[in-house]
């Protein structure tokens, strides 16, 4: 059986797509690796809240109803994106990895169960967080002490009286190392430049406000100019801005190597470490198209165009980052690229030879 459409990945992307393709009386099926709704969502630290504040934080059709805090917590994400799911009766197949995209349209997809579906459409909404990366830095290999990426940090107190290197410098290298303040025995912040802040008023609102701009400018065929990237790096959330400001989050230039209980630093310093956390962010996971024929730039990102993959009709691209989209990878932001995303598959099926 052929569907006209197979959406990989049942997050925000996926769900927000699924939502703007009922309009359209289409057979379409989303498949998700996880066995459980909420996206990306379950892979988060406890003390986490979101950028943006509830009432702001919505997928197209059904507002996230009040939340307990002015920011929303991941649990209440997650409630949420399980009852959207339910609320428009999506088939979803779950526990299901697609492992494999090959040809054109109609697509013939490969499951990890050895199962193969075929599909007019593809539209992928795999994101980045089942991809963590790590670089590489010498002597890992022999280091004796505990090493994770932020996507398996949960507590601070699985690190209590212990000395922790925390990699990155981003938001989640800021949020983790000011977690652990008070409950490590040391915190060292490494990063590879020193971090830059925004200003304390900007939130996810403000951030969503800033890609907008971007996103109007851009169809203008304006220049961009990089939204809030010019102004910092990082957003001031309560615990991040309180520990900055008691002098508590201090950063450390990026060490050069590995001994077998600390980290090296090219000047001859080196620092005793029971573990690092690895803040380094992720890549997308988009290891099923390797025989897809794919245009990609210098910096290796898919061209697409409309969030259609330029030369390969009928492949989409929803979530990811900058390069499908401003802020397309957060709840708020990836809603009209969705829509874009929706639309144009639907064009497609009427017309494929366009």
């Amino acid at each position: 059986m052929t569907h006209d459409v197979v959406i990989i990945g049942a997050g925000q992307a996926g769900l927000a797509t699924a939502y703007y393709l009922r309009s359209h009386d289409l057979d379409v099926v989303l498949i998700d690796a996880s066995p459980q709704p909420g996206g990306s969502w379950p892979f988060t630290w406890e003390s986490l809240r979101l950028f943006s504040p509830w009432h702001i934080s919505s997928l197209p059709g059904w507002r996230l109803p009040a939340t307990a805090d002015y920011y929303p917590t991941p649990g209440e994400i997650i409630n949420y994106f399980t009852a959207y799911e339910q609320r428009y009766g999506f088939l979803v197949m779950r526990g299901y990895r697609v492992t494999e995209v090959s040809g054109h349209s109609p697509f013939q997809l490969t499951l990890s169960s050895g199962e193969q579906l075929s599909a007019r459409v593809v539209i992928n909404c795999t994101g980045n967080a089942s991809r963590p990366f790590v670089p590489y830095v010498p002597g890992a290999r022999d280091f004796s002490g505990t090493m994770l990426h932020s996507r398996d940090y949960r507590t601070a107190q699985a690190f209590s009286n212990r000395r922790v290197a925390v990699v990155g410098g981003g938001n989640s290298g800021a949020q983790i190392a000011a977690d652990l303040a008070g409950v490590a025995r040391h915190v060292t912040w490494c990063t590879l430049r020193p971090p830059r802040f925004l200003p304390d008023d900007y939130d996810g609102e403000a951030l969503f406000n800033v890609a907008k701009q971007r996103l109007a400018a851009i169809e203008r065929g304006e220049t961009d100019d990089g939204g809030l990237r010019a102004l910092g790096d990082i957003v001031a959330v309560p615990p991040v801005r309180t520990a900055r400001d008691a002098g508590i989050l201090r950063s450390h230039p990026m060490f050069d190597r590995f001994g077998s209980s600390e980290i090296h630093w090219a000047n001859g310093s080196s620092q005793l470490i029971d573990a690092v956390i690895w803040c380094t962010g992720f890549r997308p996971a988009l290891q099923h198209l390797a025989h897809v024929p794919l245009q990609r730039d210098q910096q290796h990102h898919i061209l697409v165009q409309n969030t259609q993959a330029i030369g390969v009709p009928g492949m989409f691209f929803v979530g990811y980052g900058d390069w499908v989209g401003p802020a397309a990878d957060t709840i708020i932001g990836v809603v009209p690229f969705a829509k874009i995303a929706a639309q144009a598959a639907a064009l497609f099926l009427s017309n494929p030879d366009s």
